[in-house]
């Protein structure tokens, strides 16, 4: 009997890839579906085995477990696809939220959609939708940054190829790295750019601290708890260029911050791939802002 290439294409199996919204904070945030699904599934890929087990704990449900992190998911990917060769449920899920939305599972589940199995989404908490719908801030567009380089000259280079960018701008920080961040964000975007950060967000401690730039960051050193918890920053977008006037990287300011942190030619080199002018323009000049 002759199959049809749809069927060919490995039909519809039984073992289906679940990515499953876990809560950031408060327990009662998970939803029914999202207990249905891990209490039926046969394996949980997580991104630390140990806190999605106090998890599974709460929920009074034992599952085999699986780590998935960002140090090792291209390992785990035969294994996952080996378990739903044989018919197997699997759940991924991320230490909290929503999986992939700054998070390991990109490569798990574009693989697994490869093998033409189904990947399926069980929809609930993320913290930047969370933090958005709360923050008083446009959101018909918003960009989502992640986190920024840990070092400060990535950073403010990442800010620098963002400042005219007309959508809101949402990125994640960590506690430790706040205050840095802020720093750079009133130095690179300007300390009258209206913010607005979430911590702690649907915990006991969830705090907002909203205003410009420079106020915020006056705020949160301030705070005995501020530098505590995850952090949502939401940045009001730059204002629209007026007609006529061309909107043009600031490429002699790009270069400044670049070089109070690296060596000229490594600084000529990301300018370049920001800006995508000439390397070796570019470091000529960064020689002659260098002189200066």
């Amino acid at each position: 009997m002759c199959m049809s290439g749809s069927e060919n294409v490995r039909k519809e199996m039984d073992g289906v890839l679940y990515v499953v919204a876990t809560p950031i904070g408060n327990l009662d945030d998970l939803s029914d579906r999202a207990r249905q699904t891990l209490a039926k599934v046969d394996l949980v890929a997580a991104e630390d085995t140990r806190h999605s087990g106090r998890l599974l704990q709460h929920l009074g449900l034992s599952k085999q477990m699986l780590a998935l992190h960002d140090h090792n998911e291209r390992a785990r990917v035969a294994g996952i696809l080996d378990a739903l060769a044989a018919g197997r449920q699997v759940a991924l899920v991320s230490d909290a939220g929503t999986p992939l939305i700054s998070d390991p599972g990109y490569l798990l589940v574009r693989e697994v959609r490869a093998a033409g199995y189904r990947v399926s989404p069980v929809p609930g908490p993320c913290a930047l939708v969370a933090a958005l719908s709360v923050a008083g801030l446009p959101t018909d567009r918003f960009l989502f940054a992640g986190f920024l380089p840990a070092k400060r000259s990535g950073r403010q280079a990442a800010l620098t190829e963002l400042a005219r960018e007309p959508a809101t701008l949402v990125f994640y920080e960590s506690p430790h790295r706040i205050i840095e961040f802020m720093k750079d964000l009133a130095e690179v975007l300007g300390a009258d750019r209206e913010c607005v950060l979430g911590r702690e967000l649907t915990k006991t401690f969830e705090t907002f601290y909203s205003g410009r730039a420079d106020e915020v960051l006056e705020e949160l050193e301030s705070d005995p708890h501020g530098a505590r918890g995850e952090f949502v920053v939401m940045v009001r977008g730059a204002a629209p260029t007026p007609a006529g006037e061309a909107s043009v990287l600031d490429t002699d300011k790009l270069l400044e911050l670049l070089i109070k942190e690296l060596p000229v030619k490594k600084a000529a080199r990301i300018a370049a791939e920001v800006s995508g002018l000439g390397k070796n323009e570019l470091y000529q000049r960064a020689l002659e802002l260098k002189d200066h």
